[in-house]
């Protein structure tokens, strides 16, 4: 009876666990935070909540993302048959400026300016941890 009791309360440790995801960016964090609890996801997760838009209160980009699935948020899982799947979702803007740089090459530009352009833009991307953009026009 002892081994069956240790199973049932080994399951029952699993079961009541909570499921908790980050995304770190390397950005470092500021103050503000986006949450949204109880983001509706529907057949095993299989279609997910609808996403977070940030770009407005996030100017400078994300610095973190968490995704939450907390044990009320399981049981209402496990009591509608995992149609229903919500979760809690937890984004940290980006704090300091969003510089970035940007190339611009002619779509008809040879060959050796082209090497130029995009190892100057992968140079600039090492040295200034900022975002740069390589944009071909016509």
């Amino acid at each position: 009876m002892r081994p069956r009791s240790l199973a049932f309360l080994a399951s029952l440790a699993a079961l009541v666990g909570c499921y908790h995801a980050t995304i770190d960016t390397g950005a470092k964090p500021s103050t503000t935070v986006i949450e949204k609890h109880w983001a509706s996801g529907w057949i095993f997760g299989l279609v997910p909540p609808k996403t977070v838009e940030t770009a407005a209160k996030c100017p400078n980009g994300v610095a973190k993302v968490e995704t939450q699935l907390s044990f009320v948020n399981q049981l209402v899982s496990f009591l509608t048959l995992s149609i229903y799947t919500p979760m809690d979702i937890r984004v940290t803007c980006a704090e300091g400026s969003a510089a970035s740089m940007s190339f611009h090459i002619p779509l008809a530009a040879p060959a050796g300016t082209w090497q130029l352009v995009m190892a100057e833009a992968a140079r600039q991307a090492a040295t200034s941890d900022a975002a740069v953009y390589v944009q071909v026009t016509n």
